[in-house]
């Protein structure tokens, strides 16, 4: 045997046997919570104590219960509930009067560092886990993956990477620059003209290691071209697209505003409608039949009308379109309640500032929806949307250790959601008290 060879085969063999047998169990935390909210059952629940062990809920009894030498928070004056997923949100940018100029002077590095503050901030309002609906230089991808590997904290994050639409629709980014600067952005891009394309488009999101798709089947807010609902994309080239996703184990996502790309969306066989602004009883009733999830994001709309007043905050065209889109989508929302529609939380952050998440939910109780089916909206029906219900959605053993605490009872008044003061992902705390408390 060869000298090295032989003294490395000593080395090892003289080494304590090290395995995840002899590898200390990471102590339990108890949490102590004056109310539960079971977001499976729909009810609030008196004092209930939850140990969790590592990044998973190790149990949840009835009481107090007390552990010899575990971690203990109190939370007896407060309710606990699941961490929060927000189906709809953007981390790596923010709702600015200089955004539309911003994108010729900042760099993705710019854009991926503010992204972490976003992170924070909506990590910090209460949610865990958030779908990430598009992006630029797929930033939130690498965002994704640094709060994986704990450099930085952040909301769990299913992120579609660039969204997929059509040359000159709400996806392509060169709407509304001079011609010599437009160039022809191609599926590699995120534009696609064909059921080809479509295809490629998908490949490629696979080959950047996205989660989710979104694709932009609707015209939009907030890009400089002049509809807000027009339909984009033709059938077939959402099938090609969803046959495609749904190959490579994607949900789909269609942004679309107008009552038709709705229809069109619905029967090519997506997974969810984003805001759904002008959806007509014929769309709410495939959606039905379908099973299509509605994603209504109000407070998008309501702060665009509101920014669409502020002179120059907007580019003329945009704020015509927000001016447009503001006043309706709340009343769908409810109307699509009273419908049957399926219905998960989803809020488009970034078109507002980030950490104001919670808003949403005052505004889907305004618009008829009751308190608890709001927080389920939130929790078990976001996590049934992303397939991840064996995970996420409900305060359960097994699931992740993803637990948040308000003062007072949120079913009697749901605003006491935006004042979130204790906030567990995976086990680990990040807010306690009303402060920060994270690693």
């Amino acid at each position: 045997m060869h000298r090295l060879t032989a003294a490395l085969v000593l080395a090892l063999a003289a080494t304590p046997a090290f395995s995840a047998e002899t590898t200390p169990a990471p102590a339990p935390v108890v949490l102590h919570c004056g109310h539960l909210v079971d977001t499976v059952a729909g009810r609030l629940l008196g004092e209930t104590t939850v140990v969790t062990e590592g990044k998973r809920i190790k149990q949840v009894s009835a009481g107090r219960i007390d552990i010899p030498g575990a971690q203990t928070i109190e939370l007896a004056n407060a309710t606990c509930l699941p961490g929060l997923i927000d189906s709809h949100t953007h981390l790596t940018s923010e709702t600015s009067a200089t955004g539309y100029t911003d994108q010729f002077r900042l760099n993705p590095a710019d854009y991926a560092i503010r992204s972490t503050v976003y992170a924070q901030r909506t990590l910090m309002a209460g949610f865990t886990t958030v779908r990430n609906l598009g992006d630029g230089a797929n930033t939130s991808i690498a965002l994704r993956n640094a709060i994986n590997a704990g450099i930085v904290p952040g909301p769990r994050i299913f992120t579609a990477g660039g969204a997929i639409g059509t040359t000159g629709g709400h996806a392509d980014d060169t709407d509304g620059y001079r011609a010599d600067l437009q160039g022809d952005p191609g599926p590699k891009d995120g534009i696609i003209n064909s059921v080809d394309d479509a295809y490629k488009a998908i490949r490629q999101h696979y080959k950047d290691g996205v989660d989710v798709i979104k694709i932009m089947p609707s015209g939009g807010v907030l890009d400089e071209s002049s509809s807000v609902d027009n339909a984009q994309m033709t059938i077939e080239e959402i099938k090609a697209i969803v046959a495609a996703a749904h190959d490579y184990g994607f949900t789909v996502a269609a942004h679309a505003h107008g009552a038709e790309a709705i229809r069109r969306a619905v029967i090519a066989g997506v997974d969810s409608i984003e805001h759904g602004t002008f959806m007509d009883d014929a769309d709410m009733k495939l959606m039905k039949e379908h099973g299509t999830w509605y994603v209504p994001t109000i407070i998008a709309g309501k702060y665009v009308q509101e920014m669409a007043n502020i002179p120059g905050y907007y580019p003329a065209q945009i704020a015509a379109k927000a001016r447009q889109v503001g006043p309706i989508i709340q009343a769908t929302a409810g109307k699509a309640y009273k419908a049957g529609v399926k219905i998960a939380f989803g809020t488009d952050a970034a078109v507002y500032p980030h950490g104001r998440n919670a808003q949403e939910f005052a505004y889907m109780v305004e618009a008829g929806m009751p308190p608890m089916f709001v927080l389920q909206a939130a929790t078990t029906h976001a996590a049934e949307l992303l397939k991840k219900s064996k995970d996420l959605g409900s305060v359960e053993a097994g699931k992740f250790a993803d637990v948040i605490a308000v003062e007072g009872n949120p079913l009697d008044d749901i605003k006491l959601m935006q004042k979130v003061g204790f906030v567990m992902k995976d086990g680990v705390v990040y807010r306690q008290n009303g402060r920060s408390a994270g690693p």
